[in-house]
């Protein structure tokens, strides 16, 4: 499967874990590339890659074609869900973690991030995913298929650290929703770091600042830095 177009870039030579990032609906792979600067990972060289989405025709949204994992068909984003492109969208990541292990990055060193339709897909694929990964970071986000999960679910990735954050003013992704998808990841015996923030559909400086201790935790990277108190708007 060839790649999704994307952006790359390295904090330091000679990478030894790389964070694979997805952007939220209607945005693309640049909506989060300006956090690589301050979560300052540097004592340990990171590679972070940044994909585009394809970009399809989104029912919400009247049908405009633009960035998406997948198609959503209405406000209720968790009813009806898109379980073709959901999965055609976890195959395009896997193929990411497989170029990654060409690269001497094993399993173990690779984080899978999303925000919003990117935090969907990092739980769909980190969840399934056959070998252990570093970690999941789940931002503003919720669980999609989780009826088919206890059936597809990888016990190898039963322990790995899932960060997830959500804004409490959230409209776009109710808060109730994360909270929901949480519940259902806790019941099945996953070990999830929750966070809330009083923001709406967003990532602000107090989130930053706990996704750089994350990866510094799970990616083996050093040391903790002060945060602007600047929000960022990402697309959903």
């Amino acid at each position: 499967m060839s790649l999704l177009p994307h952006i790359e870039l390295a904090t330091g030579p000679d990478p030894v874990a790389t964070v694979i990032w997805m952007h939220g609906l209607g945005a693309d792979g640049w909506d989060f590339v300006p956090i690589v600067r301050e979560l300052e990972l540097a004592d340990v060289p990171l590679r972070f890659i940044f994909p585009h989405a394809p970009t399809r025709p989104v029912t919400i949204n009247n049908g405009y074609v633009m960035r998406a994992w997948y198609d959503i068909a209405q406000s209720d984003i968790a009813r009806l869900p898109d379980e073709g492109g959901i999965r055609e969208s976890q195959r395009s990541i896997e193929a990411f973690i497989d170029r990654e292990r060409t690269r001497g990055v094993e399993a173990a060193r690779i984080v899978l991030a999303g925000f919003s339709q990117g935090g969907v897909i990092a739980l769909q694929a980190g969840l399934r995913h056959r070998e252990r990964l570093a970690g999941i970071v789940a931002l503003s986000t919720y669980l999609a298929l989780e009826d088919s999960l206890d059936r597809e679910a990888s016990p190898a990735n039963k322990a790995t650290p899932i960060l997830m954050a959500h804004g409490t003013q959230d409209p776009v992704v109710p808060l109730q929703l994360g909270e929901a998808s949480r519940e259902a990841l806790v019941a099945r015996g996953y070990r999830v770091d929750w966070h809330t923030y009083p923001m709406p559909h967003a990532v602000c400086a107090e989130e930053v600042e706990m996704i750089g201790n994350f990866l510094a935790r799970v990616a083996g990277a050093q040391g903790e830095t002060p945060r602007s108190s600047s929000i960022l708007l990402p697309g959903r």
